[in-house]
């Protein structure tokens, strides 16, 4: 029994991950690497002044803003723009 694996062009992304990726693409790809910098130096910070809490919750929004900066960047490269020729809308 042979798995198939699908193509490329077997599926076409919905309104609204095209309108997500056609928004994301305009900001530049360092915008989430200083977002995430800045979050880091806050939660420092926060942390410095006893509010450890606090210090906590920021700290963490830097692999999220990481995270969506990769993305930011998959979509430049890869996104459903490079498929838009191939499937009709």
């Amino acid at each position: 029994m042979a798995l198939s694996t699908p193509s490329r062009f077997d599926h076409a992304e919905g309104k609204v991950a095209r309108t997500i990726e056609q928004q994301t693409a305009k900001l530049p790809s360092d915008t989430f690497l200083w977002a995430a910098g800045v979050s880091i130096a806050v939660s420092a910070a926060l942390q410095a002044m006893g509010n450890r809490h606090a210090s906590v919750f920021v700290g963490q929004w830097a692999p999220t803003l990481l995270i969506l900066g990769l993305y930011n960047k998959l979509v430049k490269q890869f996104g459903s723009d490079s498929l838009d020729s191939h499937v009709e809308r």
